[in-house]
């Protein structure tokens, strides 16, 4: 990795400070476990943090170490689900469940690893038969860099609406750490995609700019030696860019840019992270062909879109591209970049009449993607979005995509595109019924925190290989706060 070391001192100069404060479960009661005693705290909603407990011991002075499992939960259903029976292809190292040894009593304990849950399941896998051992206090020491005293306020006279937006503001809470996470449980890390999603819930809801501007200086100053954006960015120990490369997360860097400035005006940040946006443009241009219709390369996550396993991505890369074409169009007029301006125009014209010719199965109407002509949501939508099809056309596209021989989207990433669609074809009405059918299903299973991966007709759907790793905390799912709070307010 070749990093630009100004971008990245930048970076670490917006370091947030993290907000701790302490919860305990509520209603807590002094707890008594012997040998093969369990128990379940709750503690009300979702915290990331660490757990401390009080440890005392009842009976006997203890001859032998106390052993205790304890298992983190964001959904009260993971508590039953058994560890030792995950064979998925995502590292088992993100499971939530510690093993520890006391070996003196009464203990304060603090676990060192961060943890996101709602529920603490604690086993005592040994004791002896002379004692028991007792919890005092339990606690978690919760960590946020978001500002709830900045947290504009929601009114809704409907009560689904009004739980939807608090969901989704304690969704994109967890998720505000030293960076925005993508999920506190699992991945833990910078993503360029989740990142423009959750700033846009942020410029509704907590408004910490700074936070998203740290984040864009991140990934610039992470670009390989081509200039090429990573996907991801880790921050611990130091600042490193994931091997991971994306054709749309890429891309998507231009549009967060964009978004950045039209809610700040921070003219200085856009000129020094242009040259970085205006890159992936010029970098995205050897993934076409000679008709100007984008390459499926073949390689394993070429471009992410959904994490709809069966997803053919050509269509929807197209219109990613077509969409951050406008974007770069639109920053090069706000620098007075005029021939950047007519390049990006030109580019897009001519990406757009490929799509048109060669992407549009004309008996149906839909797009089509891939050698199968597979039709997906997801081609449509992005479609939509990179304005290949427009005005009455695009809203009559729009309307039709409940058909059920289109192969559907099963996360939330996916789903905020499909609602930025209806809005953008004036549909608000549809807009607010998708967030009704899709984020308020989440809402009536019990849902604390929005989740990664939803699938109305598979809730327990994983594309990890089993719903122990999935994460029920994930900010790519904060609609709702983007939404409501710009449209429906």
């Amino acid at each position: 990795m070749i990093s630009n070391e100004m971008f990245l001192e930048k970076a670490r100069a917006l370091e947030p400070t993290l907000n701790i404060t302490e919860a305990v479960p509520p209603g807590f009661e002094r707890t008594v476990l012997g040998e093969g005693g369990k128990t379940v705290f709750d503690f009300g909603t979702h915290y990331v943090g660490h757990i401390r407990m009080e440890l005392a011991y009842e009976g006997s002075h203890p001859d032998a170490p106390l052993w205790l499992n304890i298992q983190f939960a964001e959904r009260e259903s993971e508590l039953h689900e058994d560890p030792a029976d995950y064979r998925g292809w995502i590292s088992r190292g993100w499971i939530q469940n510690e093993q520890i040894h006391i070996d003196i009593l009464p203990a304060a304990l603090k676990l060192p690893r961060r943890y996101a849950f709602r529920y603490v399941k604690i086993e005592v896998l040994a004791a002896s038969s002379k004692y028991s051992a007792v919890i005092e206090r339990i606690s978690c020491l919760a960590e946020s860099s978001a500002d709830d005293a900045r947290l504009r306020p929601y009114r809704s006279g409907d009560s689904l609406l009004g739980k939807m937006d608090a969901v989704a503001c304690r969704t994109l809470h967890e998720c505000m750490q030293k960076v925005f996470e993508d999920g506190p449980k699992r991945d833990r890390r910078l993503w360029l995609g989740d990142l423009r999603l959750q700033a846009l819930a942020n410029y509704e809801s907590y408004r910490c700019s700074s936070l998203v501007k740290r984040c864009l200086y991140l990934f610039a100053g992470c670009a390989d030696d081509r200039g090429k954006i990573p996907a991801a960015v880790f921050t611990e120990p130091e600042i490193e860019a994931d091997d991971v490369y994306m054709f749309d997360y890429s891309l998507l860097f231009v549009p967060a840019l964009l978004d950045y400035f039209n809610e700040t005006g921070d003219t200085e940040a856009l000129r020094e992270l242009w040259p970085v946006a205006w890159n992936q443009i010029i970098l995205a241009r050897d993934c076409f062909d000679s008709k100007g219709v984008v390459i499926d390369d073949g390689r394993p996550g070429w471009c992410f879109i959904d994490w709809n396993l069966a997803l053919d991505k050509q269509a929807s890369a197209q219109g990613v591209c077509l969409y951050c074409l406008k974007a770069a169009k639109r920053i090069a007029e706000i620098l007075g970049e005029n021939g950047k301006a007519a390049e990006a125009e030109k580019e897009y014209a001519e990406k757009k009449s490929a799509a048109l010719e060669y992407l549009l199965d004309k008996e149906s109407g839909f797009f089509i993607s891939g050698p199968e002509k597979q039709r997906s949501l997801a081609s449509q939508v992005w479609m939509i979005l990179g304005g290949v099809t427009e005005g009455s056309e695009a809203r009559d596209l729009l309307l039709r995509l409940s058909s059920p021989e289109l192969l559907a989207p099963v996360t939330p990433y996916m789903m905020h595109h499909y609602v930025e669609a209806a809005v953008l074809c004036g549909e608000k009405e549809h807009a607010l019924k998708l967030l009704r059918d899709y984020w308020g299903e989440m809402v009536n299973e019990g849902a604390d925190t929005f989740w990664e991966l939803y699938n109305p007709l598979d809730p327990d759907e994983s594309p990890y290989g089993g719903t122990i790793v999935n994460s029920y905390c994930h900010a790519w799912s904060c609609a709702p706060a983007y939404f409501l709070r710009k449209y429906f307010n």
